[in-house]
């Protein structure tokens, strides 16, 4: 696909879902990299994990703005409130914008089905809604490797039939895909969207599995392993994903008319997963690893003691694995850190935040 090329210095960028895990990560690089330009934050801070974390996030992005040629602005609210995300779009006339909002979980969905309606579903349409009024070089936004659902083929393609999806969360990914086609082939708005790939790191999502053992471990409690450990994921490390997300913003697919004098959708779709699924408990081990290396648990610690076995969780799937080879043929980039250098440097992280 033919690409529009866009350099980010000295534009108005909306980056949403910051002080989140991954936005945070990306407005400091957007911070340390750019030469000028404004990025806006715009996120609730809500309370689905706890809000201390977001804060510390928010301190950490605050303090790359101190030294950065670019200007850096949060706004606590909601994409579910179209009264202000209309607001801030009238304000700032975005160049490019980055959703990265959303409920997460996907067993937190199966009783809490409300708050994914409001974010994933309503707030992107705000978000879409704007960017029809407010037109923009480029809407970069989150979906996510859930919309494969129980596909029984891999590596997962972006081509692939992904009409089952096994959770509301993974329902409400995939709509955001088919909202965004509709409104690129509408109101021609360059739109692409990322699956991104069990996401990891230092300051992660504690829900995810790698933060919530650790802390199950040095609390001195049992970790579930679910599916009887027989589970295999596409873990994709946090600086790879931002990587990616970068060079995808550069490069907004193309404006084009076809044979019936309408646009064709300037729409893609990429997947961004670390291309080499890793087994559970190999994972598992190697967190157990670090963690004793970074002095979070001791050397003698009992780890098969504190192992349970059980079966298959509602929502989840027993493999993930990306197939990202458009990503690698259009944007050049394909993730490259392993998980023995992703944890390593997410249980040193751990030590400072929880015991520094």
């Amino acid at each position: 696909m033919q690409k529009s090329v866009i350099d980010l210095n000295g534009k108005t960028i909306l980056v949403t879902g910051c002080p989140g895990f991954i936005g945070s990560y990306l407005v400091i690089h957007l911070l340390r990299e750019l030469t000028g330009g404004t990025v806006v934050s715009l996120d609730n801070l809500n309370d689905y994990y706890e809000v201390s974390l977001k804060e510390w996030r928010l301190k950490q992005v605050e303090k790359a703005a101190e030294d950065s040629p670019v200007k850096h602005v949060f706004v606590k609210g909601s994409i579910g409130d179209k009264a202000l995300v209309d607001r801030l779009f009238d304000e700032w006339k975005f160049d490019v914008v980055v959703n990265l909002a959303a409920q997460a979980g996907v067993r937190y969905s199966i009783d809490h089905p409300d708050v994914y309606i409001e974010s994933n579903i309503i707030g992107f349409y705000n978000i879409l809604e704007a960017c029809r009024r407010h037109p923009v070089e480029h809407l970069v936004y989150a979906s996510s490797s859930s919309v494969y659902g129980g596909n029984k083929k891999v590596p997962f393609s972006t081509d692939d039939k992904v009409d089952n999806p096994v959770s509301l969360y993974a329902a409400t990914k995939k709509s955001n895909e088919l909202l965004a086609h509709a409104y690129s082939k509408l109101y021609n708005i360059p739109s692409t969207g990322l699956r991104f790939f069990t996401v990891y790191g230092p300051a992660g999502r504690p829900d995810m599995f790698y933060y919530s053992a650790t802390r199950s471990l040095a609390a001195g409690k049992t970790i579930r392993i679910f599916n009887y450990g027989d589970m295999k994921r596409d873990f994709t490390y946090i600086d790879d994903i931002v990587e990616g997300i970068v060079r995808v913003m550069r490069g907004a697919p193309m404006k084009e008319m076809g044979p019936d004098g309408l646009p064709v959708p300037p729409y893609a779709v990429y997947n961004i997963g670390g291309g080499q699924p890793e087994n559970l408990l190999d994972y598992i081990s190697t967190l157990q690893e670090e963690l004793v290396r970074a002095g979070v648990l001791p050397a003698d610690y009992d780890f098969e003691g504190h192992r349970e076995l059980t079966g298959m969780q509602p929502g989840d799937v027993p493999v993930t694995y990306a197939d990202s080879e458009a990503l690698e043929r259009d944007y050049g980039f394909t993730p490259k850190i392993g998980i023995r250098e992703g944890l390593r440097a997410f249980c040193e992280w751990y030590r400072e935040y929880y015991r520094g």
